[in-house]
């Protein structure tokens, strides 16, 4: 049964919290807002009926002019390591939390509005999001639920008339973000690091209630928190490494306690395969480059579990870094051998792993779309299709590499047909490029068109699926056209 906007189940359980925890603060609305894209996938998380997408309130209540019947808007606190450097208070200084919506099946859905406006953890920003950063961040958690990676989702862009100032001016826009919960590492370590251990108390009841409800007759809940979000993280860590993608910031306050993807910023899908990708203009030391992104995983446990230990054995404290790596490891390892079509494990196959990569990097060959041609390898003809082989530079080390990947399909009596099928399911044709989201940046912000935006959505929401047409969809930015710098600001 489909509702209207109005007519939304509203809660905010988070404000039942004491008000250390959070700011009330009411968002700042754009004059004249009016809707870029609304993602219908999102909206039936809320059980909204799609009718409301053309309601002449609807960007009025996305863009904070009008408050949704009980909502409670508030702004949260929280802390976090940044490039290894602890910052004791941060919060939500652009982002505001209007309240959750539980659904027809009993799901529990926040919705915050990002852009929304300043709050008393602005530090010296402008409370602002710009167009730019919203197309991205909208397409992008689009795109990776699409490839099966845990993420936050978002329901529509808002725009109006408001120019926000980056590194030049431009058109400033708001996007309503929802997730389970957006409680991060860092909302621990603010409360760590204050001694104030009645309310990191009080916040790890509040998650395992609302979002680990099953711990909570174990015999130590906090440990066995500490132990499920190592584990959540490690796995959500390998899918970003075996779909080739970097988060660009893994600061602690971008750490969610679910183990989902959260804040998209200067994110990137790797296209050249080369594990030293620094997709963060910013990042000049390579802190979150590609090959780091588990190390620095291991590391933001070991701050959380730090964050926890008034209420944690050591052991467990000490333990939690190494069931992160684990899990990650071992998630990794079954993604990758997947992503080879292979059914059974077999000594010897992390080598052919690493050895293809190795192969990818000396040839700075596209990633994805090696992975994708992987699938028509077959086990009777000696060397790989010309239009997978003619992407290597050593062409004769990629046959030898083939030779020893027939033999190891033929080893669990791979069949061919079968074999293409699976790959083709965990192997994306598409990926949002940087390119790809630029051309629709351009069109929205030059133009007011935000058609390419939809298309990209429905694209990238069926990431596995051949589209008659789009094979440009499919290719790496043409030859000559400069590199995308993308930063924090993004």
């Amino acid at each position: 049964m489909m509702t209207g906007l109005d007519e939304l189940r509203f809660d905010n359980s988070y404000t039942r919290l004491p008000e250390v925890f959070y700011e009330r603060v009411k968002p700042t609305p754009f004059p004249n807002p009016h809707v870029v894209s609304v993602n219908s996938a999102a909206a039936d998380l809320l059980d909204l009926d799609p009718k409301e997408f053309t309601h002449p309130e609807f960007a009025e209540y996305f863009c904070g002019a009008k408050l949704l019947p009980g909502s409670d808007p508030i702004a949260m606190l929280y802390a976090g390591h940044q490039f290894g450097h602890y910052v004791p208070q941060l919060g939500d200084g652009r982002a505001i939390l209007l309240g959750e919506v539980r659904n027809q099946k009993g799901e529990r859905w926040e919705l915050q509005l990002k852009g929304a406006g300043l709050t008393r953890f602005s530090r010296d920003g402008d409370g602002r999001a710009v167009m730019r950063s919203t197309i991205r961040e909208y397409l992008c958690g689009e795109a990776m639920h699409g490839l099966g990676i845990p993420t936050t989702r978002s329901l529509c862009i808002v725009a109006g008339e408001e120019i926000v100032w980056r590194e030049s001016p431009e058109p400033g826009a708001m996007l309503l973000r929802m997730a389970p919960t957006h409680v991060r590492f860092g909302s621990f370590e603010v409360f760590y690091y204050r001694r104030q251990h009645e309310y990191l108390k009080m916040l790890a009841d509040y998650v395992i209630e609302y979002h680990y409800p099953h711990l909570a007759e174990s015999e130590n809940p906090y440990a066995g928190l500490l132990h499920e979000v190592a584990v959540r993280t490690g796995q959500l860590v390998a899918h970003w490494q075996a779909v080739g993608w970097a988060h660009g910031v893994l600061n602690t306050d971008n750490m969610s306690i679910l183990g989902i993807t959260l804040d998209y910023g200067p994110f990137g899908f790797m296209e050249r395969y080369d594990p030293t990708f620094i997709c963060n203009h910013s990042d000049h030391r390579g802190r979150y480059s590609f090959q780091n992104q588990p190390d620095i995983g291991y590391w933001n446990i070991r701050a959380l579990a730090r964050a926890l230990s008034p209420f944690v054995g050591e052991a467990d404290v000490n333990a939690a870094p190494e069931v992160y790596e684990k899990a990650m490891l071992g998630k990794y390892a079954e993604l990758m051998s997947s992503k080879l079509g292979l059914l059974e494990t077999h000594a010897g196959d992390d080598k052919l792993v690493t050895d293809l990569l190795n192969l990818m990097d000396s040839s700075r060959a596209d990633y994805t779309n090696i992975f994708r041609a992987l699938g028509s390898v077959r086990q009777e003809n000696p060397t790989a299709p010309s239009e997978l082989r003619d992407h290597f530079l050593h062409r004769e080390a990629f046959d030898d590499w083939t030779v020893r990947y027939r033999e190891r399909l033929q080893a669990e009596k791979s069949n061919d047909a079968e074999r293409s099928m699976k790959m083709n399911s965990v192997n994306p044709k598409y990926v949002l490029r940087n390119h790809l989201a630029q051309q629709a940046i351009t069109q929205a912000v030059q133009k007011k068109d935000y058609s390419e935006i939809d298309h990209l959505l429905y694209l990238l929401s069926h990431p596995f699926t051949e589209q008659p047409g789009m094979e440009a969809y499919a290719a790496p930015p043409p030859p000559g056209e400069p590199a995308i710098i993308v930063s924090c600001s993004s």
